[in-house]
């Protein structure tokens, strides 16, 4: 009975509050995920292809590994972030595996919105980690890493070749 009581009280935390990677302290409270700053980057989730992915929604976020771009869903529609085309990533830890298509992590109310990594929450955001200079100061970047670089105040993704570096307009 302990057992369960502590798996229903992880699950039930994961579920309604905050998470902090790599740092004690939260920065906002207005943040359902956040991460420490070393130099290190999310790596997004790897696909065959855009049109592998079933169910997309808009906000979702990956790297593609036909072309090597990383990719946004955005307004109903693939929009590519990488720019640069001659991306690289090896795929041969993967090539034989098998997807588990049930597998998801979500933070907030439980939704059955698809994908590995759902932020639930309607009133609150995931806080990317933040790199100053990550062209610089990522050692090994791994393809579809995502970073916010707090030197050129812009979001910067790297395709397994070049970083590549967006601000909102």
């Amino acid at each position: 009975m302990k057992k369960k009581l502590l798996l229903f009280n992880f699950v039930y935390g994961l579920c309604f509050s905050q998470v902090a990677i790599g740092k004690t302290e939260l920065e906002s409270a207005s943040s359902s995920m956040e991460f420490g700053s070393e130099k290190r980057g999310l790596v997004l989730p790897w696909v065959t292809s855009e049109n592998a992915v079933s169910g997309v929604v808009n906000g979702t976020l990956v790297f593609d590994v036909n072309d090597k771009k990383v990719k946004a869903y955005v307004n109903n529609a693939w929009k590519d972030l990488s720019v640069n085309t001659n991306g690289i990533a090896d795929t041969t830890l993967q090539d034989g595996l098998v997807e588990e298509t049930g597998a998801k992590v979500s933070f907030g109310p439980v939704t059955s919105t698809p994908g590995i990594l759902v932020l639930e929450d309607t009133n609150r955001a995931m806080i990317l980690p933040k790199v100053a200079n990550p062209h610089l100061n990522i050692v090994s970047p791994t393809p579809g890493m995502i970073v916010y670089d707090t030197t050129k105040k812009m979001l910067a993704v790297f395709n397994g070749a070049v970083w590549t570096f967006w601000k909102g307009s």
